[in-house]
């Protein structure tokens, strides 16, 4: 069960969110009378329910794994009557289904008491648990330092394919699988590729980061860095990894061997409030890793070079002589104070601003430089700005002589649209109406048109939509299997083919000419969740999200 539709659990997850729960006869009695403290424990067996319907996703001990953790910390801005309601109802925006048929209201009832019940003792996971986990797979004096394949290194693709937990390396220019090696449960954010494209890193739900070299094909280290956990950002040269936990509360720092450096409470400025990391990103231009917090309203620049100022602590009477409280720039959290939590974020292509948005639909638009908001962003409903791209528009309606404007788009968890803006004025160009909500929108440099899905809607999950960049209207639909998902889609290299998901146990890659917008084979996969260009990462192409 997903009870927070910020988390939007079972979807985000790279290892098999979307896998329906399974129906089961309830245990209990359709006319019984309401539960209450006293009687739950003994005339439900809530411990069983919850074995039965949620432990597949949200593990056996709540700690989270393709869903998130259930514990009273996780949930503490959803009341429990609003849990009892998402529990019967399910919730739109998530793939969260409702147990109304499956359960009675006493033991829905008695499942959300028994969710917002501390575990005992508190779950932890401390620097030494960090330590202790790491596994070395394969000495790396014994890798090859030339690729062990024929294909061009840079025009690989990863997908992740959740039906059975494994990934598979792709060929860009053959469209063929080249290998397939089994991955940690859920994994989740995406993987992130270093040294120029040979070395990725994945993150599972629950904490494990996987070093994955791409020359040699083979898994070098693992590390749990966590419990419930984001994503994970790497530096370009592969030195620095940052992983964003929910659980414990912090951002985990660790080097390109997956040795911890050191592990950061995410609390506020003043020490008082602890938070949820709900992402990091790498900002190449600025050597820095950019981490958003869930619970207070704070941007964070852990800045990865030496050569960076240190950071003032106190008020500062004169900078020049030193007068106050420093600590160092180095692998420390630089601070952006704001009105607002900001959750999700885009970027500038240069890094030097940032657009964010909480699941509330609150914008901003964020300098990282003078480390203040610098404008508001008209963002209805729940934008997804993580799957946003960017673009150089020319305004049909402005003349020949116009200027090209760079613009934003970002797709919508709860609406049907996809929304432009103009990343100069941050005003809304338009609001390109779509299918339904959707979650991913891609496109690149070398094409007209940008793939949005549908996959939030019921109805419209087995269409894609093909926008054209210039007049911002949809062209064309292609139009899958009703009620089975078609969606993320990815570009080669050369933007020449895009690359599709049926998003299905038994499903596929469908590779589509990017011009003439026709399918041109299939690849058979176990629900391809996530596919990933190493040329289109590395290089920060701008129909790609980063």
């Amino acid at each position: 069960m997903s009870l927070r539709v910020s988390t939007l659990a079972c979807l985000f997850a790279l290892g098999g969110g979307l896998a329906a729960w399974p129906a089961a006869a309830s245990p209990g009695k359709a006319g019984a009378q309401p539960a209450t403290a006293e009687t739950t424990a003994v005339a439900i067996d809530v411990p069983q329910l919850y074995a039965q319907h949620c432990a597949a996703c949200h593990a056996p001990n709540r700690l989270g794994a393709m869903g998130p953790a259930l514990l009273p910390d996780n949930l503490g801005r959803l009341r429990k009557t609003e849990a009892v309601k998402v529990i019967a109802e399910g919730r739109t925006a998530t793939q969260m289904a409702g147990f109304a048929a499956q359960l009675s209201k006493e033991e829905i009832a008695a499942i959300a008491d028994w969710i917002y019940t501390p575990v005992v003792p508190a779950p932890r996971w401390t620097e030494d648990d960090v330590k202790a986990s790491r596994i070395q797979h394969v000495d790396p004096a014994t890798l090859s330092d030339k690729p062990v394949f024929d294909a061009d290194p840079l025009n690989l693709f990863l997908v992740v394919e959740a039906g059975d937990h494994h990934v598979s390396v792709l060929d860009g220019d053959k469209l063929e699988p080249i290998h397939r090696f089994q991955s940690r449960f859920a994994l989740h954010g995406g993987p992130k590729f270093a040294a120029e494209g040979r070395y990725v890193f994945f993150g599972s739900r629950d904490g494990w980061i996987t070093k994955f070299d791409m020359w040699n094909l083979k898994v070098v280290a693992e590390i749990r860095a966590g419990i419930n956990t984001r994503n994970v950002a790497v530096s370009p040269d592969g030195k620095h990894v940052a992983v964003a936990n929910y659980l414990p509360n912090n951002l985990v720092l660790l080097d390109g061997e997956l040795n911890l450096i050191k592990s950061i409470e995410a609390k506020d400025r003043d020490g008082k409030t602890s938070s949820r990391v709900s992402a990091v990103y790498d900002a190449t231009p600025r050597q820095s890793f950019i981490a958003a917090l869930k619970d207070v309203p704070e941007v964070w620049e852990i800045s990865y070079t030496k050569a960076v100022e240190d950071i003032p602590i106190s008020y500062i009477h004169d900078y020049t002589q030193r007068e106050g409280t420093f600590i160092p720039g180095y692998l420390n959290p630089r601070r952006t104070i704001l009105a607002e939590v900001l959750d999700d974020f885009f970027f500038t292509q240069d890094y030097s601003e940032l657009m964010g948005a909480s699941r509330e639909g609150v914008g901003q638009v964020v300098n990282l430089d003078v480390r203040k908001k610098i404008a508001n962003l008209p963002l209805d409903g729940m934008p997804h700005l993580g799957s946003g791209i960017t673009w150089a528009w020319q305004d049909p309606a402005a003349g020949a002589d116009a200027r090209p404007r760079t613009v934003m788009a970002s797709t919508n968890l709860k609406a049907g649209e996809v929304t432009v803006i103009d990343m100069k004025t941050w005003e809304v160009v338009k609001r390109i109406p779509t299918r339904g909500p959707g979650f991913f929108l891609r496109s690149h440099s070398n094409s007209r048109y940008a793939f949005v899905d549908s996959m939030m809607s019921p109805e419209a999950k087995h269409i894609l939509q093909v926008i054209d960049k210039h007049t911002l209207e949809v062209v064309k639909e292609i139009t899958g299997e009703p009620g089975k998902t078609l969606a993320h889609v990815e570009f080669t290299r050369d933007g020449r083919y895009a690359l599709a998901s049926l998003w299905e146990d038994e499903g596929a890659v469908i590779v589509f000419d990017a011009q003439t917008l026709q399918e041109i084979k299939r690849l058979p996969m176990r629900k391809p969740v996530g596919k990933y260009n190493v040329w289109n990462k590395i290089s920060r192409e701008e129909g790609t999200s980063h």
